[in-house]
């Protein structure tokens, strides 16, 4: 699970490994969402920037407007939560990234995603 908060803004992923959707030589994860709104003005979520590394340190960067077509904007104290997919070559690999968020006061920033894993429950290399 990865776990940060920036300026108040905390982001939180479990990823899990989906067996049933995933074949040889194409494992597919979901990965949950939690971003918190900890701080004291609301903030929109504006952009998203990901790096997916699979176990032979291939990257892909995914760059986009929001998250799962939204652009959700968070007062104090408000969560938005959301699931997404990642298909990866490998068994095993990783994620980080950040959103770029912008405050009520017009302030942009880029909330840190910290690196999360994602292999198969008992998986042994």
């Amino acid at each position: 699970m990865s776990n940060r908060s920036t300026l108040g803004i905390r982001i939180q992923v479990a990823p899990r490994f989906l067996p049933e959707k995933s074949r040889p030589g194409l494992w597919i994860y979901a990965y949950t969402v939690r971003i918190s709104n900890e701080g004291k003005e609301a903030a929109q979520l504006i952009s998203r920037h990901w790096v997916i590394q699979n176990a032979h340190d291939q990257k892909e960067e995914v760059r986009g407007p929001g998250v799962v077509g939204e652009t959700p904007r968070l007062e104090p104290d408000d969560v938005f939560m959301y699931t997404s997919l990642c298909p990866l070559a490998t068994p095993t690999g990783q994620m980080y990234g950040s959103y770029q968020m912008v405050f009520d006061s017009g302030e942009e920033f880029d909330a840190i995603i910290d690196p999360f894993y994602l292999y198969p429950q008992g998986y042994i290399q």
